[in-house]
């Protein structure tokens, strides 16, 4: 009797798992769809109201403008070379700032986490440059290192470097008192207890910015590009705004939203690795 409770309880259980996971490959097929559904009523409205002129396509262009100047970069090139090259000049500038600007930010987000000495003394002049407009800084960097790479990654550095290190000061600040009271009681070193106790507690805050800075590296770079460069994407913008071509304005901009979503796939990739210790959220638990 007890066996044919026991299977029947198994079956149960497998019918409910069935059922749960038909609810959720339901809802995100839902989901696919309005995703879909939107994109297509935004692009049709659009060109829509371009071609029965309620909004000007000189100022606003269409997509299907948009789609062709996407394709002359992809066939013909652009002004200043094939299109691939601009994205790898933009997306070098990017990733070099943005890793440059990462590790800056966490040795000092720990350095100053775990020194209140150092914190005390630093905090008023992190504060006072974290409240200057740092593109303005773009202008500076490109005055002192000149048009080439080093101005962009300059600029993208310093777009990177305060969101890293707020994330990283706050995590370190944020690691459980009883964790490290318990690895110095075991005889921990400083070293010990930052490399094995804060780090990985503050693992979380340091990935969760790499998310937001990756952007505002691509920011920074397209910025010093836009300011002057002699290549990257931040010049089509450039060359496109000033020969009043509306369409090749929002087809550079595709191009960097295109880069930036795989660049977010990436990092989502990396942080799902390094944080498999970590309980599924609810947003994974829904998927």
């Amino acid at each position: 009797m007890n066996a044919e409770a026991t299977s029947s309880l198994q079956q149960e259980i497998a019918t409910m798992e069935q059922a749960a996971k038909a609810a959720i490959h339901r809802r995100w097929q839902w989901v696919y769809f309005l995703r879909i559904a939107v994109l297509v009523v935004t692009l049709g409205g659009w060109e829509l109201a371009g071609r029965m002129k309620w909004i000007d396509p000189f100022f606003y262009s269409m997509p299907s403008d948009i789609a062709k100047q996407i394709w002359v970069w992809c066939t013909e090139g652009t002004s200043q070379g094939p299109l691939w090259v601009q994205v790898l000049v933009t997306l070098e500038e990017t990733t070099l700032g943005f890793l440059i600007g990462s590790v800056m930010g966490v040795i000092c987000g720990v350095a100053l986490g775990r020194n209140r000495l150092l914190a005390d003394v630093f905090s008023v002049y992190i504060k006072v440059a974290n409240s200057i407009p740092r593109v303005v800084l773009g202008s500076v960097f490109i005055i002192a290192l000149g048009l080439g790479m080093a101005s962009k990654v300059a600029l993208a550095v310093v777009m990177v470097f305060f969101v890293v290190f707020a994330n990283a000061f706050q995590g370190v600040r944020e690691a459980d008192r009883n964790l490290l009271a318990n690895a110095r009681i075991l005889g921990a070193s400083h070293r010990q207890v930052t490399m094995s106790v804060v780090l990985p507690s503050a693992m979380t805050w340091i990935l969760a910015s790499l998310h937001v800075s990756f952007g505002f590296s691509l920011v920074g770079a397209v910025v010093g590009e836009f300011l002057g460069s002699r290549q990257g994407i931040g010049l089509l913008i450039a060359t496109a705004q000033g020969a009043f071509n509306a369409a090749g304005v929002f087809a550079a901009m595709i191009v960097l939203a295109v880069v930036a979503l795989l660049a977010e796939f990436l990092l989502t990739r990396l942080e799902d690795k390094l944080l498999k210790w970590r309980p599924p959220q609810f947003s994974d638990q829904s998927a």
